[in-house]
């Protein structure tokens, strides 16, 4: 019997739009969901879209991938989401329209998961209607919570972002949030302990863009990694998801921390050779399943 937990993936799925006007499928849940597809975790993505063209599309998509639709919702009245992105020396800027599908996520039962792990970002909690039914979805589980903040002017909330913090397992989240979170100290070390200390986390990740990452647990132990050397950069976008993605699959495989850091970081360092956060060839993973023997 498999043991293994299955992913479930709560919050928005939209379209990025690039200055090229090129459209990349994208959301930081998406993504996560849509690479933990290709390692063959079989995520199950709860979110919405709307009825017309992309949301449409989104649904093919996921369907041409192998993943569950289930937990995918058609919404009568607001449209899928969009994402205006921008650039500014290679750093990625974020116009993410309001009242779109995945805004108003409804609550369906998910008792059939007996055995999952629950990841969602910050920006899925922006509306009311996402918010209350993310709070269900916590009410009546008991699944570990691997939270991912993102922090998006103008939608989020200090203190929302901190009680959901507070009373998780895992939580990623990047050097300038983590500084933005924790006025009082300046030092992203005493940033991370002030973090652990006033919360139940018990395993803190922090980006921290072209310098790596750092693994921080509650015993004090501590694991950095850094990105491996690339010629190749076309984006950053989507890059963050990819290393929460391979963090999540290291952890529901239970590989130690190290090994888990040190893929995560390399996945990401691929990501960024790419436009966009996702990749719809199946080889570009072949490396890494191979590797990794998954």
């Amino acid at each position: 019997m498999n043991n293994q937990s299955r992913p479930i993936v709560f919050g928005e799925v939209l379209y990025d739009c690039f200055p090229d006007g090129k459209q990349v499928l994208g959301g930081a849940p998406f993504n996560v969901a849509w690479h933990l597809q290709a390692f063959g975790l079989n995520p199950y993505l709860i979110s919405r879209v709307g009825n017309d063209e992309l949301g449409s599309s989104i649904k093919n998509a996921m369907l041409d991938w192998g993943m569950d639709v289930n937990g995918l919702q058609i919404d009568k009245t607001n449209p899928t989401g969009t994402v205006k992105i921008s650039f500014k020396n290679n750093e990625p800027s974020y116009e993410i329209v309001n009242h779109r599908a995945w805004d108003y996520i409804e609550y369906k039962d998910i008792s059939h998961i007996e055995n999952g792990f629950l990841y969602h970002g910050t920006l899925a909690t922006r509306n009311q209607t996402s918010r209350s039914t993310l709070d269900k979805i916590k009410k009546n589980s008991s699944f570990p919570i691997f939270i991912d903040v993102n922090l998006r002017l103008p939608w989020w909330d200090k203190s929302r972002v901190w009680e959901d913090m507070k009373n998780t397992e895992i939580v990623k989240i990047n050097d300038v949030e983590i500084a933005t979170m924790i006025e009082q100290e300046q030092v992203l070390d005493q940033q991370i302990e002030s973090l652990l200390i006033n919360s139940k986390i018990q395993t803190l990740v922090v980006t921290c863009g072209a310098k790596g990452a750092i693994a921080a647990l509650r015993n004090g132990d501590r694991i950095s990694v850094k990105p491996e050397h690339t010629d190749k950069l076309i984006d950053t976008v989507g890059a963050g998801d990819a290393f929460t993605s391979v963090f999540l699959l290291g952890t529901i495989k239970k590989w130690s921390l190290q090994h888990t850091m040190q893929r995560a970081q390399q996945f990401a360092s691929h990501i960024v050779g790419i436009q966009g956060a996702t990749v719809s060839d199946n080889s570009f993973y072949k490396s890494f399943i191979s590797n990794w023997n998954l």
